[in-house]
């Protein structure tokens, strides 16, 4: 019993290690991981299917929490300077297709928000937490040739939506 205890923990930290190794493994000029998932209103997503648009894609830790919530709704208020620079917003958790749908309605975004109930982009991205089933706060600038162009780790969930618009035009700017 002892020896199946010390292997299960063993496996469950290599297991961990392994997930969170993938975040330091993207880099600024890596290829986006592509994925499918749900949105909010419970559409196909393929993040395939932006190739030839510039996209912010944005890692929060749980629909309705307060950071999460400041978060969403300064991106909702700077999305047309978003928009003006030829990009579009696409906020992801680990919460259910329901859960993201009572959240966008409840703040009235403006934005797709995408469900990752089982946390797999969360980790293609390397965006999560040790232990639990939830995201970072960060967020991904991605290219019209799906390249990983910016990463903001740790974002500022006030301050972060703000930068996104000049930030992609100074990417534009150095093509």
């Amino acid at each position: 019993m002892r020896f199946t205890l010390t292997v299960f923990s063993a496996l469950l930290l290599l297991t961990l290690f392994f997930q969170s190794a993938h975040a330091n493994d993207l880099q600024i000029g890596d290829s986006a991981p592509i994925f499918k998932t749900k949105t909010h209103e419970g559409l196909n997503f393929d993040l395939a299917t932006r190739k030839g648009s510039w996209t912010v894609l944005y890692f929060y830790p749980k629909a309705g929490t307060p950071g999460c919530t400041k978060q969403a709704c300064a991106f909702r208020d700077n999305i047309e300077k978003i928009r003006a620079q030829g990009a579009d917003v696409y906020g992801i958790s680990s919460d259910t297709v329901e859960d993201q749908a009572k959240f966008h309605d409840e703040h009235k975004l403006t934005f797709t928000l995408l469900a990752d109930p089982d946390a797999k982009v969360v980790g293609l991205y390397g965006t999560k937490m040790p232990i639990m089933k939830m995201s970072k706060r960060w967020t991904f600038v991605i290219d019209p040739n799906l390249k990983i162009r910016q990463i903001g780790k740790d974002v500022d969930p006030v301050i972060d939506a703000e930068k996104i618009a000049d930030q992609i035009a100074s990417l534009k700017n150095k093509k």
